[in-house]
């Protein structure tokens, strides 16, 4: 059974950091990309970094200098360092693994509060 388990959110001050974790189990975790989405109050789904399994990253354009993705592949894990977090960062952020169509898989989301 696959499952992605994410952790580290929480509530933060503008210009806080926070560091997201995905950990990965049922899966060959080093064949697929891995991804972070999120989804603010009344938005829709949006990419916010990918690493692939070369180890190629990309950002969202709003994140980007700020956030940094990384992963482990020994760990099953993948990272997400967010830095200089803003109001507009605030969100449910979700991990997802991404080999094809058929080998798509969600974690149940962490949700991150950037407020003073």
């Amino acid at each position: 059974q696959v499952q992605l388990v994410e952790s580290g959110g929480g509530v933060v001050q503008p210009g806080g950091s926070l560091r997201l974790s995905c950990v990965a189990s049922g899966i060959s975790f080093a064949a697929y990309a891995m991804n972070w989405y999120r989804q603010g109050p009344g938005k829709q789904r949006e990419l916010v970094a990918s690493m692939n399994r070369y180890g190629n990253r990309n950002y969202g354009d709003s994140v980007k200098g700020r956030f940094t993705i990384s992963r482990d592949n020994a760990a099953n894990t993948v990272f997400l360092q967010m830095n200089n977090l803003k109001p507009e960062d605030t969100a449910a952020y979700y991990c997802n693994a991404y080999r094809s169509t058929s080998f798509d898989h969600w974690g149940q989301g962490t949700q991150v509060t950037v407020s003073s």
